[in-house]
């Protein structure tokens, strides 16, 4: 016997796909999408080819951009987003993380004028696997598992 699970289409909005299964709640928290009153279905441990083990978000009535695709870049590099309209996927983007981040991670040196002054962080993006950022204004090093996303 055949058996599918069903998980229900959304009309409008965004899938957000091959998301590392470690980093799937991640993803949720820096979206903010816990405080969402539209639907969002999510599945972590599904199989993949790719990944070994993904997860995936749909989030209906919602379309990510600017900031919010950098900072899932920034946890997920290798996401997909679909995005659906009319129950269709009218449009699928790669992530990627750009050359420069602007206000979205912390500097993690304490005494960056970024922690200490109304400054807006700014980071060049040294290495992107893995994450290397280097700060325009302390020209410290942030590297992946010291990168905090505000």
């Amino acid at each position: 016997m055949d058996k599918a699970l069903q998980v229900s289409a959304i009309k409008e909005g965004t899938v957000i796909d091959h998301l590392p299964a470690e980093r799937l709640f991640d993803v949720i928290n820096i979206l903010g999408l816990y405080n969402s009153t539209d639907m969002i279905t999510f599945g972590t441990n599904l199989d993949s080819k790719r990944l070994g083990k993904k997860g995936i978000i749909k989030v209906a009535n919602r379309h990510f951009e600017g900031k919010e695709i950098d900072k899932i870049a920034l946890i997920a590099p290798h996401a997909n987003l679909n995005i659906i309209k009319n129950y269709e996927v009218v449009e699928k983007r790669l992530v990627e993380i750009p050359e420069e981040i602007i206000s979205i991670v912390k500097c993690f040196n304490p005494k960056c004028i970024t922690n200490n002054e109304n400054v807006e962080t700014r980071f060049q993006v040294i290495c992107k696997s893995p994450i290397e950022l280097k700060c325009f204004f302390c020209e410290k090093i942030t590297h992946e598992k010291e990168v905090v996303i505000t």
